[in-house]
């Protein structure tokens, strides 16, 4: 677990835009740098590394692996495989939300365009100036770094609140919508903050926040100079007095897993209610009847987390238990994948079955209707999906979708008995053409089915078993025949 979250901290990666609307670019021929991207691709995307004996000394790695630097004379190279004195900058960030790159060693500062890249200017100017466009998946869990507390939409309160233990439920997503170099936060019913600390249906001049880094943390930044921060005891999300950022103003983005409810062949939830024991036995979805599905990186088997913080595990006999505190061979658990339904095996080769009494038991040698599964992901109303080479986009002039943008769309997911619709911004659904294109203006919705099949990364299956992919062109395809890099998705 991370030293003070609930999931994993995000690496921050971004895109750096010049003074001319152009990305700094990493190109792998000769390890060259260029200020030429005319949109964030994988070359323009960066990770920020911070020293660990000065935690304003920062490193940027590019997609390649290798680091930015700068020599005495100004001239910039990206071909270092560990960071070296002359890989170190400083971030000094502008009123307008702009960094200006200082080399430590030094001390000038970095910029250019095109070709024309250099770190040899003594003053910051405009060519000095860099916008900051975040690369990281937009959806996340905001948490308080003072606080140690997650964001969550307090729907009665018509706020967001800074109050919660962990980041469970549709509730605790966050979503970061990026537009002309600033960011407004969206809640899960698509509506904006405010700096008061209302929440509204339009993203206006006060929903609109510049980013800037502290320590390796984020803060937010309103139109007047103030900083977003919890306030009372519910913490509320609002604009707080200071113009400079301290502890109480800043905040980790964590990965947001996926949270799923499961209804067994006794058509109930699959619950912690009872205690210790796992069972099929409500009939209705609260938190006690979610859990967070944590792939494992490795073996790709899956976790699953109860809002306690504890792991489902096999015990003796078979039986399934939310007893273990850290992950092991025992809370492991393969999926497989049938349609509408899943099935689970245990680490005893076993299959998960509902007994006569709901208790779930790794005892069976094969599937049948005890064994299946209907598995609902509830944590992503709205669906952002990024492949290899972009977000997914509508295409601008046609019904299709591009898989290669640098901006995205955000569409509906909405449950179908085991499948999903998937529904555009026009309300008009996804389906696949005979040709093999998907589509976004069908009348009638069409199932589609989601596959978690590694950490971070889902595969679609459309109704006649084919999975959608980017192709070569940039096109959202639905006929994948196998599951690869073009057919995995970050969700």
């Amino acid at each position: 677990m991370p030293t003070n979250g609930f999931n994993r901290a995000l690496k921050l990666q971004f895109g750096l835009i010049n003074y001319d609307s152009r990305y700094l670019t990493a190109e792998a021929f000769g390890f060259k740098v260029n200020a030429s991207g005319v949109s964030m691709k994988k070359k323009q995307i960066w990770t920020l590394e911070q020293d660990e004996k000065d935690g304003l000394v920062v490193f940027l790695r590019s997609h390649l692996g290798r680091y930015l630097a700068s020599d005495k004379d100004g001239k910039i190279t990206c071909g270092a495989e560990k960071p070296d004195p002359d890989s170190r900058f400083l971030i000094v960030p502008q009123s307008d939300g702009r960094w200006a790159l200082q080399s430590e060693p030094y001390l000038r500062y970095f910029g250019g365009s095109a070709d024309y890249l250099s770190c040899f200017a003594q003053a910051i100017g405009e060519q000095e100036l860099w916008a900051v466009h975040l690369a990281l998946h937009p959806q996340a869990s905001l948490l308080s770094v003072a606080r140690k507390r997650y964001a969550h939409l307090s729907a009665s309160d018509g706020e967001i609140s800074v109050d919660s233990n962990i980041p469970w439920g549709v509730h605790s997503l966050v979503t970061l919508v990026y537009l002309d170099g600033k960011y407004s936060l969206k809640t899960c019913d698509s509506r904006f903050l405010s700096n008061d600390g209302k929440l509204v249906k339009e993203n206006t001049n006060t929903t609109s926040f510049t980013l800037e880094l502290k320590s390796g943390k984020l803060a937010f930044k309103d139109s007047d100079g103030k900083y977003l921060t919890p306030v009372g005891p519910t913490g509320t999300l609002r604009s707080g007095r200071c113009s400079k950022p301290g502890k109480d103003e800043l905040f980790d983005l964590e990965e947001s897993h996926p949270q799923v409810v499961f209804q067994a062949a006794n058509k109930r939830f699959v619950s912690v209610k009872q205690g210790v024991s796992i069972s099929a036995n409500q009939d209705v979805e609260t938190d006690m009847e979610t859990f967070q599905m944590e792939i494992d990186k490795e073996s790709k088997k899956s976790m699953f987390r109860t809002n306690g913080g504890s792991y489902w595990t096999l015990v003796t006999h078979g039986e399934i238990q939310s007893t273990a505190t850290e992950v092991e061979v025992n809370t492991m658990f393969d999926i497989e994948w049938r349609g509408q339904r899943v099935a689970l095996r245990a680490s005893n080769g076993k299959y998960v079955c509902t007994k006569k009494n709901g208790q779930l038991s790794a005892v069976s040698d094969a599937v049948g209707a005890d064994e299946l599964f209907l598995m609902k992901l509830i944590n992503r109303p709205m669906l952002i999906l990024r492949g290899e080479n972009g977000f997914v986009c509508h295409h601008k002039n046609s019904n299709t979708l591009n898989a290669n943008r640098s901006v995205y769309d955000i569409f509906s997911l909405i449950f179908n008995d085991g499948a999903y619709h998937v529904k555009s911004v026009n309300g008009r659904f996804w389906y696949v053409s005979r040709s093999g294109l998907v589509c976004s203006d069908g009348e009638k919705p069409e199932d589609f089915f989601l596959e978690f099949l590694e950490h971070g990364r889902v595969a679609i299956k459309s109704s006649d078993g084919k999975y959608l992919r980017g192709d070569q062109g940039g096109t959202l395809m639905g006929d994948g025949t196998n599951v690869d890099v073009s057919s995995l998705w970050e969700y």
